[in-house]
């Protein structure tokens, strides 16, 4: 199976993860508190858990904190999209609280996977000098060794 496809199928599995993860927080915070304010909550820290899943599953590249910190831009077209979506589902359309969000974050799939990919699998730098440590981006996970 090419890269790309067997990609595309991790992401997809990530993606349910995520949702299930994304809708149980969203259903669990929206017990104490307005629907608006537990879909954010519920999204950051869905988008968090989806950020090493998709390095260590999808890509399978490392996290470092420059990935982290531009993460959360691919996901604002994301969350800008079912943000959106959702508002108009709940406020004029006469959908239900709880499954507008399933139906609002369907729209922007492709967008997310295209611009994910595009952070995560990002060129890396030249390669430093050796000995030079500081010019290593630190990963945000100790690395591993392969036993053998």
């Amino acid at each position: 199976m090419p890269v790309r496809l067997l990609q595309v199928v991790r992401f997809g599995l990530v993606g349910v993860v995520n949702t299930a993860t994304f809708y149980g927080c969203y259903l669990l915070l929206h017990r104490w508190m307005p629907y608006y304010p537990a879909y954010v909550a519920a999204f950051v820290l869905s988008m968090v858990g989806s950020f090493f899943l998709n390095t260590y599953f999808t890509y399978r590249t490392r996290p470092t904190w420059r990935k982290f910190l531009f993460f959360p831009l691919t996901n604002l077209t994301n969350f800008t999209v079912t943000s959106v979506g959702m508002y108009v589902l709940v406020e004029w359309c006469g959908v239900g609280e709880k499954p507008a969000p399933l139906i609002a974050a369907a729209a922007a799939i492709p967008v997310t996977f295209v611009l994910s990919r595009r952070i995560l699998l990002a060129r890396e730098q030249p390669a430093p000098a050796a000995g030079d440590p500081a010019a290593q981006e630190p990963a945000l996970a100790p690395a591993t060794r392969d036993a053998g």
